[in-house]
């Protein structure tokens, strides 16, 4: 039997990319895309985001504004079951199995947005500030199935080790002589800043070209201590412990083309993508010379944000009713992760999307849509801290013309997830089989106000 030890088990900590965000690029910045999603096609100032081409059929010359506040909340949950040591026979260790069901927490309360846009016949310059990735923290407070199944494992081979070479003096632990505490949080941000150039060539067509710089920050900090139980004298086996701060930047390049041909509506837009690392401010760091060097002050990880597509089409059925198509796809197997993460997905990310709205009256607006997100997922790809899951997405909401200047979006949508189950006969490293089922859920809940002037 391989030797399990406390390296081994650090090891699998620096391995994990990120805890909020994941492989999603948050596309959700505006209560106009949580109430009808596919916004791609947009000739209104949240286009400025999603089609900034088309700005250049907004309605009149002068600015356009919109502040908008989103509040986000999920859970990312693994049910675990798996086997561990529970003594010897003999020469040979025995097994039994353990279950727990871990439930991890993410919360970004307060999500905003800034969109503008200035309109001066065929030019129109746009820019907007917001959380382009990740956006909240992660909370596990009881810990993850990757640090216990391992701390058990190594616990017992520890002991094994030391009844060995006391000739049976001193004892083998079993889970039921010790307790494991463990927990761990993450965060991680990406502020983005994006200014640009929209021309209107002529009647029916035109086109953008701009930049984004984006600021990641972000962290862990975590623990895990096994102590004897009091009723063996309570003595500490093993101790983790990380605080590390993370910062980066990075430029993306953006350009896009709006066609409008009577009541159809085309646009695209193009994402490159960005060459990000991200540098450790460590302020805590139990093993920062072996096992957690890659936690060590001062040193960069890749983390970087994939190039993305999206190309849309609306079209308005009648004076009031109009309907839009979208389709996104996101290079994430060509964007460096930590460890070369990206090279277990099997594909980029395809997101489709459809929506329609309806004037009910000259004030009021209703509208609604969906989304399909289907992921390049493998078991190699998926970890306890990193996990994504194949889902679909429905939202709806309303907007109110508040005046002939201003007009006021409510959204809310959610998120359905396929389960996502990884069975190994290694599990984390410990020579014995295993399954997780990665679960997740989300709700987004937003508001914006428009106003021209």
């Amino acid at each position: 039997m391989r030797k399990i030890s406390l390296i081994s088990f650090m090891m699998l900590i620096v391995s994990t990319s990120t805890f909020a965000g994941g492989l999603l690029t948050n596309t959700n910045q505006h209560a106009a895309f949580l109430r009808m999603l596919s916004r791609g096609a947009t000739t209104e100032i949240d286009g400025a985001l999603s089609n900034p081409a088309g700005l250049a059929f907004l309605p009149n010359d002068g600015f356009h504004m919109s502040l908008s506040i989103q509040s986000a909340y999920q859970t990312r949950n693994i049910d675990a079951n798996f086997l561990t040591y529970s003594g010897l026979d003999g020469a040979q260790p025995t097994t039994s199995p353990y279950s727990k069901y871990y439930k991890g927490k993410a919360a970004a309360p307060v999500i905003p947005s800034v969109f503008a846009a200035y309109k001066s016949g065929d030019w129109t310059i746009s820019g907007f500030f917001a959380i382009t990735g990740g956006g909240g923290k992660a909370s596990f407070d009881d810990g993850l199935p990757m640090f216990e199944s391992l701390a058990m494992a190594g616990l017992f081979q520890a002991s094994v080790d030391k009844y060995k070479e006391t000739q049976g003096k001193s004892p083998i632990l079993t889970p039921n002589m010790y307790d494991i505490n463990s927990a761990m949080d993450g965060r991680q941000y990406i502020y983005s800043v994006q200014l640009g150039l929209t021309y209107k060539i002529n009647e029916w067509l035109s086109a953008f070209a701009g930049g984004r710089m984006n600021y990641f920050t972000g962290g862990y900090k975590g623990y895990l201590t096994a102590n004897l139980k009091e009723s063996l004298g309570g003595a500490e086996q093993m101790k983790l412990a990380l605080d590390c701060d993370q910062t980066g930047w990075g430029l993306t390049p953006v350009i896009g083309v709006d066609a409008k041909i009577g009541k159809l509506n085309i646009g695209a837009k193009y994402e490159f993508k960005i060459n990000l690392n991200i540098e450790n401010n460590t302020k805590e760091n139990s093993h920062p010379n072996d096992a957690l060097a890659a936690f060590k002050h001062g040193v960069n990880t890749p983390n970087d944000i994939p190039s993305m597509l999206s190309v849309a089409a609306a079209y308005e059925f009648l004076p009031v009713l109009r309907a839009s198509v979208e389709y996104h796809f996101f290079d994430d197997k060509s964007a460096g992760m930590a460890d070369g993460k990206q090279k277990f997905l099997t594909k980029g990310t395809n997101e489709y999307l459809a929506g329609i709205e309806w004037d009910v009256t000259k004030h009021l607006t209703l509208s609604c849509g969906g989304q399909i997100t289907d992921y390049g997922l493998s078991d190699d790809y998926q970890t306890d801290t990193s996990f994504s899951c194949d889902s679909y997405t429905l939202g709806f909401g309303a907007k109110l013309k508040l005046s002939e200047k201003a007009n006021l979006n409510v959204g809310y949508m959610w998120t359905t997830y396929d389960d996502y189950t990884k069975t190994s006969q290694n599990y984390n490293g410990t020579g014995l089989s295993g399954t997780n089922v990665y679960s997740r859920t989300n709700k987004v809940f937003g508001l914006s106000i428009d106003y021209s002037f």
